[in-house]
């Protein structure tokens, strides 16, 4: 039965990964190099471009900084309670269980131009759905649990003897964190970066609903492959998806590298 399994699995493996990724390779170059950098070097594409690596900069950032706190919380704070950990549990894994198009919607829905806050932001000068702000929003809903979830394992599993050593010397919360905590955490952390950065790269759903897929305004290289596709320009399409999985490839060679440094540490 095994001998049947191990080849079946590497079927599915070149089925599934590898012949898409030759399949965009060879459609980025059906026009040579030529046509790969006038494909790339659209403006709608030069954009869209930056637009994703500027929405991945800045989620990633908020949910580095605010999924570590969130985690130390969950682990460390007793003070929260049971049932309020179990409560904020849930709501860490609202976005697992809930379809990123599902996700965008909610936010047009209660920060629309046509809703009471989104008209209230719009009149101050602060446009979010169908904007920057808006795509950020729906990009942090889709990967905020991917820091937590990479946090949390690690706190639990090195214990807080050290942390409350620490503290009965005097040290201070903030120095106890980045002499004793964050040493410890370090490669979880990076870990959880390289999943945030991937999964921004790579959302598409949310945003969708809430940027409008406004050519040279609200289009991330997702959306714009999208549109590439509907349009029957797939030269493009495969040009814009190669960088992009380009990009994938050498975050997932960091990962494993990072995986690996968790480990022997």
């Amino acid at each position: 039965m095994k001998k049947l399994w191990i080849p079946l699995t590497y079927v599915v493996f070149l089925v599934l990964l590898i012949a898409p990724l030759i399949k965009i390779f060879t459609g980025a170059w059906a026009n040579g190099w030529g046509g790969f950098i006038e494909a790339v070097a659209r403006p709608q594409s030069l954009h869209a471009l930056w637009m994703t690596f500027l929405i991945t900069i800045i989620v990633t950032v908020i949910n580095t900084l605010f999924g570590v706190m969130l985690a130390l919380y969950l682990v460390r704070a007793d003070w929260l309670g049971r049932r309020m950990k179990q409560l904020l549990n849930s709501v860490v894994d609202l976005p697992f269980a809930v379809s990123p198009v599902i996700g965008g919607l909610m936010i047009v829905l209660l920060l629309g131009p046509n809703t009471v806050l989104g008209a209230f932001f719009e009149d101050a000068g602060f446009k979010v759905v169908y904007a920057m702000p808006g795509m950020i929003i729906a990009t942090l809903f889709v990967t905020f649990p991917l820091m937590v979830r990479e946090v949390m394992p690690v706190l639990q599993e090195i214990g807080a003897q050290q942390e409350e050593a620490a503290s009965t010397l005097g040290a201070y919360s903030w120095y106890t964190f980045w002499h004793v905590t964050w040493p410890s955490i370090r490669w979880g952390v990076i870990y959880g970066i390289v999943l945030t950065v991937a999964r921004c790269m790579g959302e598409f759903g949310a945003v969708l609903v809430v940027s409008g897929n406004i050519i040279n305004k609200t289009q991330t290289a997702t959306t714009l492959v999208y549109q590439d596709v509907e349009n029957f320009n797939v030269i493009a399409a495969n040009s814009l998806a190669l960088i992009l999985a380009a990009v994938s490839v050498g975050l997932l060679l960091l990962m494993e590298w990072a995986k690996k440094r968790k480990e022997v540490h």
